[in-house]
């Protein structure tokens, strides 16, 4: 045992050797290649992706700069120039409305990750299964859904739920960080609490939760969260738009960047140590430019 776990560390500081080489080289670079700006919002999803990427386009040789955005800002910054691309396009549910405004002044270049879902999140010991129940235990859940900033999809979503199932809940607003500490006060005291969720999502890897069925439907199925760029990347920076093009992962990937960034002291060395860790991945990203 103790041979396979040294045998282990001497793998893994090979890795993080090599990735550091890598990393190192991509800097002394970055001054030829120009600087790449992303924006992004402060979701955890988000937060992942974007210093991930920011930390593979330093690898390749490229300075990076990033900008922490309203939704809306987002979206417009990338139209308008004054950034060059975002990995945070929630289509076609959650951003819709940005899309079908902005769609034709910005470039698609798919989704970076499928499977992402939006819905009403509570504690899996909670007696409820489905948002249609939800009336009968208002008092359980004090009468509230817990929510993040008020002009989140999710958000715009949750309250047509309210609207649809006829709810009589109220839709408190406030960030991705107060409804997490909410949801672990709740989680901690063994009460009930619904908070506005969707997945990936590091609370989904760090507590025990289920989304409430949705039959009306009103959340949409399945969503898809895309990279978008700015009109003129691919020609004006075509090595950096084509690692941008590249860039695909899944929800278990992004969720253990996520925690680990949530349980770290920065999102940015966490998404270093990742990439270190995972050269193999990262190379095949890098190697889309060549």
């Amino acid at each position: 045992m103790k041979k396979h776990l040294l045998n282990r560390r001497i793998r893994m500081a090979g890795v993080a050797l090599a990735a550091g080489t890598a990393l190192a080289a991509g800097a002394a670079q970055a001054q030829d290649k120009g600087t790449v700006h992303l924006s992004y919002v402060e979701w955890a999803s988000t937060v992942a992706s974007t210093n991930v990427m920011q930390v593979v386009l330093e690898q390749a040789g490229f300075d990076v700069k990033t900008s922490s955005l309203s939704a809306a800002a987002m979206w417009q910054s990338v139209a308008t120039g004054d950034t060059d691309a975002f990995l945070a396009g929630w289509l076609p549910i959650t951003h819709e409305d940005y899309f079908a405004k902005l769609g034709d002044q910005v470039v698609d270049l798919g989704a970076n990750l499928e499977g992402a879902k939006l819905g009403m999140v509570v504690p899996a010991y909670s007696d409820v299964d489905s948002i249609a129940d939800m009336n009968d235990h208002v008092d359980s859940f004090d009468g509230k859904i817990t929510g993040i900033d008020p002009g989140a999809g999710v958000m715009r979503l949750t309250e047509k739920v309210v609207d649809d199932y006829d709810l009589d809940y109220e839709l408190v607003s406030g960030s991705g960080a107060t409804m997490t500490a909410a949801l672990q006060t709740a989680i901690n005291n063994e009460e009930d609490i619904a908070v506005t969720g969707w997945a990936p999502h590091w609370m989904l890897a760090r507590w025990d939760l289920k989304f409430l069925d949705d039959p009306k439907e009103t959340y949409g199925g399945a969503e898809e969260i895309h990279t978008i760029a700015r009109q003129d990347l691919e020609e004006e920076m075509p090595e950096a738009y084509a690692i941008l093009d590249a860039f695909k992962w899944d929800n278990e990937t992004m969720g253990e960047v996520m925690l680990m960034q949530e349980e770290g002291d920065d999102p940015y060395e966490e998404a270093q140590k990742w990439v270190e860790e995972n050269q193999d991945i990262v190379q095949e990203w890098i190697d889309a430019a060549s």
